[in-house]
């Protein structure tokens, strides 16, 4: 599966404990990565400083839904299953 365009969901539905460029406290649920681009895109992707945990992420159906605000509220339940 290819990442959907103008979806982000990855870049905001889950909490990132470890630090990320400009956030070194990573990010909680729900909150955008400082790096999500207006049109979704993340301005790291391909980066060396692009923290592992996102690029280990691969686009999925059972994660990804078939909308944006399916795979936010996917990726919610995700996180609360694993809180």
């Amino acid at each position: 599966m290819e990442c959907r365009s103008r979806c982000g969901a990855c870049c905001i539905a889950p909490s990132i404990s470890g630090p990320l460029p400009g956030m070194p406290n990573g990010k909680a649920a729900g909150e955008s990565c400082l790096h999500l681009l207006e049109d979704m895109r993340c301005a790291l992707f391909g980066k060396p400083e692009r923290p592992a945990v996102c690029a280990a992420f691969k686009a999925m159906p059972d994660v990804c839904g078939d909308s944006q605000a399916e795979a936010l509220w996917l990726i919610e339940e995700l996180e609360s299953a694993t809180r």
